[in-house]
């Protein structure tokens, strides 16, 4: 199985002589003050709604300690907060710009003891194998630099019988909607991104890796080479969304 994915090679700025790492994390530091907005904004609130979706896939598994990785401000560790009640979260990502923001809403939460964020990788995960209970990846996992290796350490990091939910943008299937969908995120998203973020390329970074990303049953066999077990998929409004899970193999 190749290390390499088409995937893998979408980058923000489109500059060979950085890391996808370090173009993915310089990009999230320039939009990362109206970041939440814009969320709000170009999904007219259904994030939200895509993330709380996410979250109830953990429910059964009752996580004591959650990884969120790839958590930008924060949204995720903080809805899982408030509908699992863990007794701990800890958030990672390379944006500094994003941390520094979840932070502060963390803080304004009065979190500060039960949800930590810090600056890490998802394929350099600072932890000891079979820390984990749960890992969430919200809108993140597009953004691997290697994404077989980020799935990987996620892997390494779960305890036996711990769950990952991933959600991602996929592409709907519906022919009508399929082209609005497609008119949406090639001129409408990337043209309000950059009225507003005044950034002129993170939106097309969005609708970039969002047409390059392996999605539905090819991510779905790709979390089972990398070796999670009972793996499954959901998708969410008419296919712009999808959560994939897997678990952590039980050892004998």
């Amino acid at each position: 199985m190749s290390n390499s994915l088409p995937h893998d090679s979408i980058v923000p700025f489109g500059d060979t002589r950085r890391s996808k790492k370090e173009q993915v994390a310089e990009m999230f530091d320039q939009i990362a003050f109206r970041y939440d907005f814009l969320n709000r904004f170009l999904s007219g609130g259904t994030d939200i709604y895509w993330r709380r979706r996410a979250i109830a896939e953990l429910k059964a598994v009752k996580p004591k300690l959650v990884l969120d990785v790839a958590t930008g401000t924060g949204d995720v560790a903080l809805m899982t907060m408030k509908y699992l009640q863990p007794e701990k979260i800890i958030g990672i990502d390379i944006s500094t710009g994003m941390l520094e923001l979840g932070r502060k809403k963390i803080a304004k939460a009065m979190l500060n003891d039960r949800i930590e964020l810090v600056e890490g990788d998802s394929e350099t995960i600072n932890f000891p194998v079979n820390t984990f209970d749960a890992i969430t990846v919200a809108f993140g996992v597009r953004n691997f630099e290697h994404l077989q290796q980020g799935l990987k350490e996620m892997l390494r990091v779960l305890k036996p019988g711990g769950k990952l939910v991933v959600l991602e943008f996929s592409r709907p299937k519906q022919t009508g909607f399929k082209a609005l969908y497609k008119l949406y995120m090639k001129l409408v998203a990337p043209g309000i991104g950059r009225l507003i973020s005044k950034n002129k390329t993170a939106y097309q970074y969005l609708n970039d890796s969002v047409q390059a990303f392996p999605e539905g049953m090819k991510f779905v066999n790709i979390l089972q080479e990398c070796g999670y077990t009972g793996t499954y998929l959901k998708t969410l409004s008419l296919g712009i969304c999808t959560i994939y899970c897997g678990t952590k193999p039980t050892e004998k």
